[in-house]
């Protein structure tokens, strides 16, 4: 019995006589395509709807981050210490009571003598937040003589 060789299959030929182009054709441009694209807009969509949440917990639209492709690329501006105290208490004023956020903020004041000059503006900001979580009467419950009565001064300021 002799066997019929048949070498279509050799050197870069299918059985048919026709070229095998080995994977190179347009689905794998199209798939290398993808696989470079793909993860790019997934990270830029998934950053632009974490700016969009309102992270503060006001109702204010004002607050609402609006991002943009170079904003995405520019490089983290750090914060003040005292805008970085300002939001740390304004979410503790959400989550506790004002009582605490008005305590943390003495002693950050009493621990970092140089945020004393912003502790006014500060603990009005925590006077108007608690205006509008707890309303005028009981945000004024919470009133303690932190920063000269600022905190005071915010609820009024927020209530008029």
């Amino acid at each position: 019995m002799k066997h019929s060789t048949d070498h279509s299959t050799r050197h870069g030929r299918g059985p048919a006589g026709r070229p095998i182009r080995n994977g190179r054709g347009p689905a794998r441009r199209i798939g290398r395509t993808l696989a470079l694209v793909l993860p790019v807009v997934l990270v830029l969509s998934g950053t632009l709807a974490v700016t969009r949440v309102n992270w503060s917990g006001t109702n204010s639209s004002a607050s609402v981050l609006a991002a943009s492709a170079q904003d995405v690329s520019k490089r983290a501006v750090s914060r003040a210490p005292h805008d970085v105290l300002r939001d740390k208490l304004l979410v503790e004023l959400q989550e506790k009571n004002p009582g605490v956020a008005l305590t943390h903020l003495q002693e950050a004041v009493n621990g970092r003598p140089s945020l004393a000059r912003h502790c006014v503006s500060i603990a009005r900001a925590l006077g108007r937040a608690a205006v509008r979580t707890y309303g005028p009467t009981r945000a004024q419950s919470y009133a303690r003589p932190v920063c000269d009565t600022s905190f005071a001064t915010g609820v009024a300021a927020q209530h008029r």
